[in-house]
């Protein structure tokens, strides 16, 4: 007894702690953050494997996504208690996750139907042909006034379409009512809170806007999108707010913590590096990259190829914001292929530093284009602000756990909010250089494009994927020779 309750007393009192699963496209991580200071106290990593059954297919394991969870809760839970902190002081749970990223499955026997089909996989571009050539004018942005995206490979519906078109189970399973769709985050929180024993069917706003499904005006299910891609609705997973209480986790150590933030990952990054206000933008690097802007509370539509999307709706009651977004598909996903697809390095370390951030800058060359054009336009010359603390994604899906109702134990208050520790680049030189440089800039970027060596499948027509304006070879080629000069010249400067 007096043993207990030394090791008890000597555990240290932190306050109220929010975790955060974190599901990437290479990676589950599980973090804890302290609610009052934002603080990272511990976490723990897993890679996930990718398989690519076809060229242009990318599929990910469902059940090794939910035990690379699992794996990742205990560990961190692990790791606190022999940091001598409390886990009992855990009060909720976010969810944030790769987006678009589909899985079908058995509502019964909590099965698979089929791997998850990733965000970037390119196997239905023959399907997106099809539904752009039945619309008016064969146009691809025919959705766009609803969705506020083009019809294309990369959202979640054409994935569902081909599963529903090319996999008996899952054709079977739908005409059985057994099936059920998801994203990862549907995924996730339907297994955490009970699975087939009762789990909880829903997705967030911010996930709902990535499939093509979904009104971003109404904030529900269209009827007319599902009747578009003939996608019945009785699948769909229950729409909610990124910042409630959606349900209660079932096993494990953290057992009846309630789960009560969801975001897609781009969004939960603009949460975490505090973006809150009309005008305010973030920058993130992962297996791609992409930047967000917050728009504020109406929908702002973009005649530059960038993307409207939900940003967050931080409660129930509380209103929407929405964000243009511009994407590149491939940044920290070239490290992988180097590694397991050439063979020509063992981990991403050998890379070294320098010759990484070389490749990142790279790979983002088209998604600064547009930011830089969009800022030249608007006469807006922003500073940047990089924080110390890498993990906003996670941070920002543990701030709308923690400021859910019924939990309420992160304040998202302007006045309250926690500034994560940054570093601040104002404009150095004056509006003249700028716009030479600016010039200078473009007229480079322009004698690099149109490298393509292949004739356009839809016969003159622009691109139906998102991806296909990066030459993609191109880069990859370009990042290598690179990446080897910039190791080269950093062997000569040691």
């Amino acid at each position: 007894m007096n043993g207990t309750m030394a090791a008890s007393s000597s555990r240290i009192m932190l306050g109220p702690l929010v975790a955060a699963i974190d599901q990437g496209t290479s990676s589950t991580r599980f973090l804890v953050f302290n609610a009052k200071t934002a603080e990272l106290l511990s976490h723990h990593q897993v890679e996930i494997k990718q398989s690519f059954p076809k060229e242009g297919w990318v599929e990910e394991d469902p059940k090794e996504i939910l035990q690379s969870v699992y794996e990742c809760m205990d560990r961190t839970c692990e790791k606190l208690t022999q940091l001598n902190i409390d886990i009992s002081n855990i009060k909720a749970i976010g969810v944030t996750n790769q987006r678009e990223t589909t899985l079908v499955w058995d509502k019964e026997t909590g099965e698979p139907l089929y791997n998850a089909i990733v965000w970037l996989d390119l196997r239905t571009q023959s399907t997106v042909e099809r539904l752009i050539n039945k619309t008016p004018g064969k146009n691809k942005n025919h959705l766009k006034h609803k969705t506020g995206l083009p019809i294309s490979t990369y959202f979640s519906a054409v994935k569902l379409r081909w599963l529903m078109d090319n996999v008996d189970k899952v054709h079977e399973a739908v005409l059985s009512h057994r099936a059920m769709f998801g994203t990862v985050d549907s995924w996730l929180i339907w297994c955490l809170t009970g699975g087939k024993n009762g789990g909880v069917h829903c997705t967030d706003v911010t996930n709902a806007s990535r499939t093509m499904l979904f009104n971003i005006h109404s904030m529900e299910w269209d009827p007319e999108l599902c009747t578009y891609f003939d996608i019945p609705m009785e699948i769909l997973p229950r729409v909610r707010s990124s910042s409630e209480i959606y349900g209660l986790m079932k096993s494990g150590p953290l057992t009846g913590i309630p789960i009560s933030g969801c975001l897609g990952d781009q969004s939960a990054a603009l949460v975490g590096q505090m973006c809150f206000k009309d005008g305010q933008a973030k920058n993130t690097y992962g297996t791609g990259c992409f930047l967000l802007k917050n728009v504020g509370t109406k929908p702002v539509m973009s005649d530059h190829g960038l993307l409207t999307t939900v940003a967050y709706k931080l409660g129930r009651e509380q209103p929407a914001c929405y964000a243009l977004e511009g994407s590149v598909a491939i940044a920290g996903a070239v490290v992988r292929w180097l590694k397991d697809n050439l063979g020509i390095i063992q981990t991403a370390t050998e890379l070294g530093s320098n010759s990484l951030l070389t490749l990142e800058l790279l790979m983002a060359v088209t998604l600064f284009l547009r930011f830089l054009d969009y800022m030249h336009r608007t006469g807006n010359r922003a500073p940047e602000v990089k924080p110390s603390m890498p993990e906003t994604t996670a941070l920002g899906a543990a701030m709308a756990a923690g400021a859910a109702e019924g939990v309420s134990v992160w304040s998202l208050n302007p006045a309250d909010i926690t500034e994560v520790t940054s570093e601040k680049f104002e404009p150095q030189i004056n509006p003249e250089e700028s716009e030479l440089r600016y010039a200078r800039w473009k007229k480079a970027v322009q004698r690099a494009m149109n490298w393509e060596t292949t004739e356009p499948v839809n016969n003159g027509n622009e691109e139906t994927s998102i991806f296909s304006s990066v030459p993609l070879g191109f880069y990859i080629m370009g990042s290598m020779f690179m990446l080897i000069g910039a190791k080269y010249v950093a062997g000569q400067c040691v």
